[in-house]
């Protein structure tokens, strides 16, 4: 493969901390390269460098001589354009200077807004949802044919069909790129190397061929050969000290060489716990109430309007302790209303809806406003005392802030001098606090680096009570959620399995185009009314599935029992009831997915 750029010895520092030092790599032709790493790191920073945007404080960055580099930043500059500029009218801006003739520009034009799905060129780009300008801010440098396009969160601003449409164009460029994201579902399926900055390496990064799951082996390899090095090193270093405790002097060259070794074994060994250190992240673990009440929150055909647009509804939702609910939908779908309605905030228009007596929930808010931005740290952590009160014990609020990776200097920062990292970590440890039979989190991943996400999610797992997530993160989302409810932000409301079923449910309705504008109605099928066998069929199928998936965890655990592991027969018989178990589950679906189609 042909060489793009090297960095050799590249370092860059923000004011007096250093961002990252003596960083040596390379970027190939047909490598399309995911970049992560804690917040900090200075992943942005090293796209700018290598957009020519930035200079390094030191060190070579050599680039191909004719190369072609495009750059896409988190935020879009059409706000600089004129204010009635059409989106087509944008598209040919980005082509000129191509050396195309005006019929070749306008024909490549209209080829690239009906791959991004603009049906309606004509449109101004100041009326355009943050998706969809994303979208155009995407096409706009996909048309230019760069040789390497250099991308720094492309998902941000996009819902779920948005991520879903940029990966299936991304899959389709010849150009390499380098994409700066946290979408982990995102890395897995567009990337074919993935670069983490962080400085628990020796080189500053580590670089790993294939898509985020070898990634994660690879990544693994290396801790475990790192924390086997720590332990060999720190006993080679308990006999050093033990034998300088005898106090030897440097009379020979011999003597005097083994003196100056133990002094370098000492080094390697506080480099090695440094770095060993910081594969540490966010200490996440939420507390749960004791109650053990079967029915938590019972929605019975709920509707909700806005603005004479309805929402959803009628929606039938019940949740009982250990339900994992992934919610799906377009931004003004109606999700977080949703979560308002089950908590009690808002009333519906029209159903019923019964919460458990002294019902506990929490909510995680996506838009930070629960934060005085003007109090310190300390505060926002455990008010005017000195210690919070977890799980029945009383923890130093230094300790506190430590689980979370705050510094103990931070405590008297501000809240507004923290990063959106930072503070989504704040509100996090809040929430921690709070006893919670139902955890309702509305984007709870924003600003959250791997490191924490990884947490995150295992402690969600881990909740014993009923959860909701909104998330855009479908990487979270699969491995968190035991089904999915998808809002259109029309009044349908679906219920699937997992995400995959919605995803090829999705593809077969050809969802990949901008909102219908106001005024154009799609045509839809006449639906069949439920009689009121099938209406109560309806309402009793959650209660059917919980009790189908109970039996599928118990054909599961009968089967990976190691009293049965030489039986072959015994094994072929349960390995044939878990499938008929999972089959039970997935026609379940079905059926629900049907009745809830033609539900009135």
């Amino acid at each position: 493969m042909a060489i793009f750029l090297s960095c050799q010895d590249i370092s860059k520092s923000y004011g007096v901390r250093p961002l990252f030092e003596r960083l040596s790599f390379g970027l190939f032709e047909g490598e399309r390269t995911g970049l992560i790493g804690p917040n900090g790191t200075g992943k942005s920073t090293l796209l700018k460098i290598l957009a020519g945007l930035e200079t390094v404080d030191g060190g070579t960055l050599s680039v191909r001589r004719g190369l072609k580099v495009g750059y896409l930043p988190q935020q879009d500059r059409f706000d600089e354009a004129p204010e009635a500029r059409t989106v087509r009218e944008e598209i040919v801006e980005a082509l000129q200077g191509s050396g195309l003739q005006d019929y070749e520009v306008d024909l490549k034009a209209e080829e690239g807004l009906a791959a991004a799905g603009f049906k309606h060129p004509e449109q101004p780009v100041n009326s355009l949802s943050g998706g969809w300008r994303k979208r155009l801010a995407v096409l706009s440098q996909v048309v230019r044919e760069p040789d390497l396009l250099l991308f720094d969160e492309p998902t941000n601003h996009l819902d779920l069909e948005g991520v879903l449409w940029l990966e299936s164009f991304l899959t389709s460029v010849k150009f390499s790129f380098l994409v700066v994201t946290h979408d982990r579902r995102f890395l897995e399926r567009v990337t074919n190397r993935v670069i983490e900055l962080n400085k628990r390496y020796p080189e500053g990064h580590f670089s790993s061929a294939g898509n985020y799951s070898a990634f994660l082996e690879n990544r693994e390899t290396l801790f475990a050969a790192q924390a086997s090095r720590e332990d060999s090193v720190r006993n080679i270093v308990r006999g050093e000290i033990e034998w300088l405790r005898k106090g030897p002097k440097a009379r020979t060259t011999k003597q005097k060489a083994r003196i100056d070794r133990a002094g370098e074994l000492m080094e390697d060994l506080s480099e090695l716990k440094y770095r060993n250190a910081q594969t540490r992240a966010a200490d996440i673990d939420f507390t749960a109430s004791e109650r053990q009440t079967r029915r938590l929150i019972d929605a019975s055909r709920v509707v909700v309007s806005r603005g004479g647009r309805r929402l959803f509804g009628p929606l039938d939702l019940t949740l009982f302790p250990g339900d994992k609910l992934g919610l799906l939908g377009e931004n003004g779908s109606g999700k977080s209303t949703l979560l308002k309605v089950l908590s009690g905030e808002l009333s519906p228009d029209s159903g019923a809806l019964k919460i458990a007596e002294k019902l506990q929930i929490v909510t995680f808010d996506q838009h930070r406003d629960q934060l005085d931005l003007d109090m310190t740290l300390k505060r926002a952590l455990c008010g005017n005392g000195e210690h919070v009160h977890y799980q029945g014990r009383a923890v130093h609020v230094a300790g506190w802030a430590s689980r979370f990776l705050f510094r103990a200097e931070q405590l008297e920062f501000p809240v507004r001098r923290l990063s959106g990292g930072e503070q989504a970590r704040v509100l996090i440890a809040r929430l921690m606090l709070k006893p919670a039979d139902v955890l309702f989190l509305d984007e709870p991943t924003n600003d959250l680096d791997l490191q924490s996400l990884e947490v995150l999610e295992q402690n969600m797992l881990d909740f014993p009570g009923a959860l909701i997530l909104v998330t855009h993160d479908r990487y979270l989302l699969d491995r968190v959620s035991k089904r999915v409810l998808a809002l259109d932000g029309k009044g349908e409301a679906r219920f699937f399995a997992d995400l995959s079923q919605w995803e090829d449910w999705r593809a077969e309705q050809g969802g990949d185009s901008p909102r219908v504008p106001r005024g154009e109605t799609p045509a839809a099928a006449p639906k069949v009314p439920l009689t009121q066998k099938e209406y109560k069929e309806l309402k009793n199928m959650e209660t059917a599935i919980h009790s189908a998936e109970a039996e599928t965890e118990r054909a599961r655990a009968a089967l990976e029992d190691p009293a049965v592991a030489s039986d072959a027969a015994e094994l072929a018989k349960r390995h044939d009831a878990l499938e008929a178990a999972r089959l039970k589950v997935e026609n379940l679906f079905k059926r629900w997915e049907e009745l809830d189609a033609r539900r009135s």
